[in-house]
């Protein structure tokens, strides 16, 4: 049972019987996304974008993509920059604005390519310009050591823990690739990192200190 105030998105299913339907199609576009080995964490971000719009689209009787003109997505645009959070109640920030009209664009890509669209409505939506903000907060050498301090190097889980935060200062590697290692991973002697499918599902080797 969805929580009082919860404002997520239904999660459409797609309708069989109706093959052009905006669920239906939103169901091929997942699975057409999984098909050619898109990140799970993809596929699931663009599930949640696209019911957002699904829905706001069947709100005002629209089921077919080939109703959703242009004029219609920017209204949506317009409707993202102004509805207020269910958690902050503050409007979405430029940068969740910018990812959730990615998600529509390549839908809408997507659905060109397939031609269930004669043309695609999305291709000049003006993406918010996002500007390269510096990290606010970085710790000090002093300060990274005395968070690895905390760790008890006594117990197997204090043993684990220093050294996931010892990979992580040492490597700056994404935490989904840290999730997916495997001691053999690790080349000692060549003082290496391998990781496997990290971002863009590429392969890489980084340097790892020795500590």
């Amino acid at each position: 049972m969805a929580r009082k105030g919860d404002r997520s998105p239904k999660v459409i299913q797609g309708d069989k019987k109706h093959a052009w339907s905006l669920g239906t199609l939103h169901v091929g576009f997942l699975t057409w996304l999984r098909d050619r080995n898109y990140a799970e964490a993809t596929i699931h971000q663009r599930r949640r974008h696209l019911n957002d719009l699904i829905v706001w689209a069947e709100e005002r009787s629209i089921t077919r993509p080939t109703e959703l003109t242009r004029h219609m997505l920017e209204r949506y645009q317009r409707h993202l920059a102004t509805r207020p959070s269910a958690r902050t109640n503050k409007p979405a920030s430029y940068r969740q604005q910018f990812l959730q009209l990615c998600s529509v664009r390549a839908w809408f890509r997507y659905l060109l390519r397939q031609q269930q669209i004669l043309h695609n409505p999305a291709a000049e939506l003006e993406l918010p310009k996002l500007g390269s903000p510096l990290p606010r907060h970085i710790l000090t050498a002093s300060q990274a050591d005395d968070v690895l301090r905390q760790t008890d190097l006594l117990s197997p889980l204090g043993l684990r823990d220093r050294a996931i935060l010892e990979t992580f200062y040492s490597t700056g590697i994404r935490r989904a690739e840290l999730v997916h290692l495997h001691v053999y991973d690790v080349d000692v002697e060549r003082g290496v990192l391998a990781i496997r499918q990290g971002k863009g599902r590429k392969d890489r080797m980084v340097p790892i200190g020795r500590r």
